[in-house]
């Protein structure tokens, strides 16, 4: 993995959940696809997930960056996207409320 991967992946990873996530909530609001809750909380869980597991992997050896300036960027930068995805898709795929269509 790039050291520009490695810095890039973070934020790019919770632009495209939170992309997808909010398009799914535009689905189920409008009406297209009904009970679709469950969706967005499984959907909310996994972007959570896949940050979760880029944060634990940019720390160990393997995909870590051996320079200090880089790890230390990448891993800030998972941390910022873990939060990023808690505090914008939680609240939309766990209390979202729609209004019916029309």
């Amino acid at each position: 993995m790039s050291a520009i991967l490695r810095i890039a992946l973070p934020l790019t990873l919770w632009l495209a959940g939170f992309s997808a996530v909010y398009a799914l909530h535009g689905l189920v609001c409008s009406g297209g696809w009904p009970g679709g809750r469950p969706l967005l909380i499984a959907g909310g869980a996994a972007v959570l997930a896949l940050q979760l597991m880029l944060l634990l992997a940019l720390r160990s050896q393997r995909f870590g960056d051996p320079a200090p300036f880089v790890r230390r960027t990448s891993l800030l930068l998972a941390v910022v996207g873990l939060a990023a995805t808690l505090w914008s898709l939680i609240p939309v795929a766990v209390t979202s409320t729609c209004l019916p269509p029309g």
